[in-house]
């Protein structure tokens, strides 16, 4: 199995703050005059992962002259262990809040899943430079506008399972990413999964999407016409610019065989902060 972090590029590791969250942060040897005016970027992994689930992106972004910050809530990943049966998507936007914090600069926030509704959240309240969403969990507002055609279930358990990705393929990503995947895959606090699904009992996280000033970018997999609807529904709920990849999947858009084309849509978006 290729392990793509063990192909990433020499980088700093700091913990930040009394929960020890882990940021590791990349930047390229020979940066450009210009770009050293630019915001940094910082990537927000899912539910389920963490920073290595950038794996593939981070060298195209420092290969563009961007400086990368790349965090890993509490209790992800290399962040320090915590009994996950208390954690709460309040606390995780408090992780969001404090790695923001230690940027130089007010960021461009990029976020996956519920990464992505962590920073749609942040966003009205804390100063940031831009707003990237792939395949973000969808905000109540969007939900109201574009219903799934059925409803899900709370976790009735203290911690939500890693995704067992029993599959050998899938229509976009190799055997070979599905064994990375399966690799690092932990489980997730429910408390905070239930949080953000749609259920019966709960509907969402509500957006106020007047209080978001930035430029915004949707990226999402797409593979029905209600999938497309969705992420252009996102889209103008947040102003924002907006691409639908279809015939892919959630996880294949970060580490998938045709992750490059995300990759490239949001490099032409970045333009316009140069």
């Amino acid at each position: 199995m290729r392990d793509y972090v063990k192909e990433l590029p020499d980088h700093t590791e700091r913990y930040v703050g009394d929960n020890d969250l882990l940021l590791e942060i990349y930047e390229a040897e020979n940066i450009s005059h210009g770009a050293n005016g630019r915001p940094p970027l910082l990537f927000v992994h899912g539910a389920y992962t963490g920073s290595w689930m950038w794996s593939k992106y981070i060298p195209h972004f420092i290969h563009q002259g961007w400086k990368c910050y790349v965090m890993n809530l509490r209790s992800h990943y290399k962040s320090r262990l915590m009994d996950m049966t208390n954690l709460t998507f309040e606390d995780y936007l408090e992780d969001v809040t404090a790695i923001i914090a230690e940027c130089e600069a007010p960021p461009i926030v990029i976020g996956f899943g519920m990464g992505g509704i962590l920073c749609e959240k942040l966003a009205g309240t804390v100063e940031i430079a831009g707003l990237g969403l792939i395949d973000s969990v969808i905000s109540r507002e969007v939900y109201e506008a574009v219903p799934y055609p059925e409803l899900g279930q709370l976790f009735q358990g203290l911690v939500a399972p890693a995704p067992a990705r029993d599959e050998l393929t899938s229509i976009d990503e190799s055997e070979e990413d599905i064994a990375f995947q399966r690799k690092y895959l932990t489980m997730e606090s429910a408390k905070a999964f239930n949080a953000f699904i749609f259920t019966p009992e709960s509907k969402g996280i509500s957006i106020n999407s007047s209080s978001i000033t930035c430029p915004c970018l949707v990226i999402n997999a797409v593979n029905s016409e209600e999938d497309d609807r969705r992420g252009r529904v996102t889209a103008e709920h947040l102003r924002a610019a907006y691409r639908g990849l279809w015939h892919t999947t959630h996880t294949g858009l970060l580490v998938g065989q045709r992750y490059k084309e995300a990759v490239d849509s949001i490099g032409k978006w970045l333009e316009r902060f140069k």
